[in-house]
């Protein structure tokens, strides 16, 4: 598995904040308010963060642990995708987020104190998402072997002979 690069966190940021904006345009072309988000929803980003942490933290453990230390590897892989998933989601919400707070502030009208902060906690709450999911990332990052480029035993040679002749 590689790891979550910042080409695929840019791209994520993007679109949301083309989402976003976008949202926000049609929202108001037909006359309708313009979307602003919960203010759990930067509350639950933090809190799926942290969990995605401390459910990183025992394969970290386990890795530069004692001895013998057994690592899960279908444990480590669920949630090494689990953090991967989470940063780009932690990108798309902050993009999405982004793209709200440029509509809002381009507008002739000052936009609302309760919008404002509700939007600048998603983009807060979606950062905090990405660095958790990078961070739990690299908690599930083995160390890679001298012996992986090589697995198995080497092959005989081919002498070019079939055991069907």
């Amino acid at each position: 598995m590689k790891r979550t690069g910042a080409g695929v966190l840019i791209a994520a940021v993007a679109i949301g904040f083309v989402a976003g904006f976008g949202i926000d345009q049609l929202l108001t072309a037909v006359g309708r308010p313009t979307f602003t988000p919960s203010l759990l929803l930067p509350v639950l980003l933090v809190l799926l963060g942290l969990a995605l942490v401390l459910f990183a933290l025992p394969i970290r453990r386990a890795i530069v642990g004692a001895p013998g230390g057994r690592v899960d590897p279908f444990r480590a892989v669920r949630i090494a995708m689990l953090a991967k998933a989470s940063s780009i989601v932690g990108g798309v919400v902050a993009g999405v987020a982004g793209g709200l707070l440029t509509f809002l502030l381009t507008r002739p009208v000052a936009p609302s104190l309760g919008s404002m902060g509700a939007v600048i906690a998603a983009i807060a709450g979606g950062l905090v998402l990405v660095v958790a999911g990078l961070y739990a990332e690299h908690l599930c990052t083995i160390r890679k072997d001298d012996d992986d480029e090589h697995p198995g035993p080497p092959s005989p040679p081919d002498l070019g002979l079939s055991h069907h002749d």
